[in-house]
């Protein structure tokens, strides 16, 4: 059934999931959850959080185990709900894909100014209040250029450099956690920052639920796995314990980075730090070298996500060609390397001229990807669940206990991420932003109506075919592995 080279393994799915998840918002947000909440309050908020993603990626475990194709949620989707949810739910999640393999291009000159202060020359113009200079744009124009070369490579030399990327978060972030241990508050005569805000249960709770809300954001990437399923040499159950295995490793990173901050930085610093975790890691270990490293492993971690988003997003978009519901030219293969290289291409060239934008705009666009990131997860819970009732007999090799009772969860848990977006909720979209997000969905009803009407009913057959050779694949399965449905 594949077409693609299988060449990810153990290592190397959980690298993907989870330095796409890591990214770079543990270097800056880390000092503003343990001031709302206190170190343990916000220790807590992630556990509760990291929970949530955990029960929504549970469903993303049956099915990609189920489903070992491409793309994703695009295939679940379909085969539960029909080829117009489908086309909703990818093309949300493509929105998300884009918005960070962009931002990330902005996210990277921006830490460049802590390591090289005022290196900024050359202003070209001004965007939404937001100067940007000819040097800060060259340096992320040169990152993505980077990326993209690593990922038209082939997928060995994308998983090569995950691995790398990865390793080096993980040492920076056992160092920050073994300075954080030997650590002595008296010799510094610091104030460290309390276990948990407010004077009683109640201020307490809402103080730990305001860092609850940003948590599943955190969270978002793991999602990345399924869109390279066939390129994964992994044993089909062994693909969804996996997934869920990256998803509890993020929780453990990012606890463990709260509680270093905790009880390293000076509730001071904590509230007003731009580099909260490069500030503890320097309190820690009492240099400044110590936090220009940890500033290191926060640009590894850029590069991690920055590659991870790309390559499902690049799947997603080889997915959609493939399907008819995006230009045909976006579904072609390397010769060589069998990966997605026009849509590889594709997404890359956005996100080398994003930098040209500047960050405040590059900002919105992330904020409006985030929802779209949220429709798609709850559209992915609402399929399982239809699954679990319409096809109670459908191949599962990763099969979920009480799947039916998960899947009511996971779409209360989504539609209560959902509501999140809406006016005066904590993470409300602005004006702008639903104008951002109304334009991309313009976008997708217009090159859905093209590719409809140039090829009529194609979507349909194509993803038919494609699940009738999925169950001779799972017939065959069934035959050579002891099974109960």
């Amino acid at each position: 059934m594949s077409v693609m080279k299988k060449s990810l393994g153990v290592v190397d799915i959980i690298a993907l999931a989870f330095g796409a998840m890591v990214g770079w918002g543990w270097v800056v947000l880390a000092g503003g959850w343990v001031a709302t909440a206190g170190t343990w309050g916000a220790m807590t908020a992630f556990f509760i959080g990291g929970m949530v993603v955990v029960m929504i990626g549970v469903t993303y475990a049956e099915l990609i185990a189920s489903m070992p194709i491409t793309g994703g949620e695009h295939t679940y989707t379909h085969r539960a709900l029909g080829v117009n949810a489908s086309f909703i739910c990818s093309w949300s999640m493509l929105f998300g894909y884009l918005s960070v393999v962009a931002f990330e291009a902005v996210a990277l000159p921006t830490v460049v100014e802590y390591l090289i202060p005022n290196y900024n020359q050359g202003l070209l113009w001004t965007v939404a209040g937001y100067e940007v200079y000819a040097t800060w744009a060259a340096v992320g124009m040169a990152g993505s250029i980077l990326v993209t070369w690593l990922n038209t490579r082939g997928m060995e030399v994308s998983a090569w450099f995950q691995k790398t990327a990865v390793a080096g978060i993980l040492f920076v972030g056992t160092l920050l956690f073994i300075g954080a241990v030997l650590f002595n508050p008296e010799a510094t005569n610091t104030e460290l920052s309390p276990a948990f805000i407010g004077d009683n249960f109640s201020t307490t709770a809402a103080a730990i639920t305001g860092v609850i809300v940003m948590v599943p954001f955190m969270f978002v990437g793991f999602d990345v796995i399924p869109q390279a399923a066939e390129e994964i040499d992994l044993t089909r159950p062994n693909i969804g314990k996996f997934l869920i295995i990256a998803l509890i490793v993020a929780v453990i990173w990012y606890v463990g980075v709260i509680w270093s901050v905790g009880v390293t930085l000076p509730i001071a610093l904590a509230e007003t730090s731009t580099l909260a975790t490069a500030d503890a890691m320097e309190s820690a270990w009492q240099g400044k070298w110590a936090g220009v490293l940890l500033v290191i492993g926060g640009v590894l971690g850029i590069m991690s996500s920055w590659n991870a988003f790309l390559i499902g997003g690049s799947r997603l978009l080889y997915a959609m060609s493939k399907t008819h519901m995006l230009p045909a030219f976006l579904g072609k293969l390397h010769p060589k390397h069998k990966t997605p290289i026009n849509a590889i291409l594709f997404i890359g060239g956005l996100a080398t001229i994003a930098p040209l934008f500047g960050r405040k705009m590059l900002v919105w666009i992330v904020t409006a990807g985030g929802f779209g990131v949220v429709i798609a997860y709850t559209l992915v819970a609402v399929s399982f669940l239809v699954l679990r009732y319409r096809e109670p007999e459908m191949v599962r090799p990763f099969r979920i206990p009480q799947g039916k009772i998960v899947g009511v969860i996971a779409i209360i848990l989504g539609l209560g991420l959902f509501v999140l977006y809406l006016p005066g909720m904590p993470a409300a979209l602005s004006g702008l932003e639903w104008s951002i997000f109304l334009g991309w969905t313009v976008l997708g009803i217009l090159f859905f109506a093209y590719e409809s009407m140039k090829n009529p009913g194609m979507s349909k057959k194509v993803m038919g075919e494609e699940l009738e050779e999925l169950k001779v694949v799972n017939q065959q399965w069934v035959k050579d592995n002891p099974y109960k449905p």
